[in-house]
């Protein structure tokens, strides 16, 4: 095992939590919720859910897929220049494109929540999650190099 065996292993393990842990709360706490608590202990357990998951990515998984991603593409030798030629460069354009998407999605998901606007928190919530799928089926379709 080396150095970038373990940097592309935390990436892998970081977007593996991150967009699992969105699946879980979407497929199986949400419904549970729905279908076993009263309207007003679900708002606050699901606010909590929301809120917790919310830290924990900013402070956890964002900055561990950041700086694991820069360093893979430096290690990898991608420039500017090279994300705009077929094959790895424009999927991984496009990875990070849908990634920057999925952020903005989950920030107005965030947003939505907290100023009670319950459609709109879904649609970003249900965009953010089929962009996280999205980008984990670009990450798989990468060529390796």
């Amino acid at each position: 095992m080396t150095w970038w065996s373990l940097v592309r292993f935390l990436h892998v393990l970081s977007a593996a939590l991150w967009v699992g842990g969105q699946l879980t709360v979407s497929l199986v706490v949400l419904p549970l919720a729905r279908r076993m608590l009263e309207t007003d202990q679900r708002g606050r357990v699901l606010h909590a859910v929301g809120r917790r998951f919310g830290i924990f990515t900013g402070a956890v998984f964002l900055p561990v897929q950041l700086g694991t991603g820069v360093a893979i593409a430096w290690h990898k030798g991608v420039t500017w220049a090279s994300l705009v030629e077929p094959g790895y460069g424009r999927i991984l354009a496009a990875k990070l494109a849908l990634f920057c998407a999925v952020m903005v999605a989950a920030a107005l998901h965030g947003w939505a929540t907290g100023n009670s606007r319950p459609l709109f928190a879904r649609v970003m919530a249900l965009s953010a999650l089929a962009g996280s799928v999205g980008v984990v089926l670009l990450a798989s379709a990468l060529p390796v190099t």
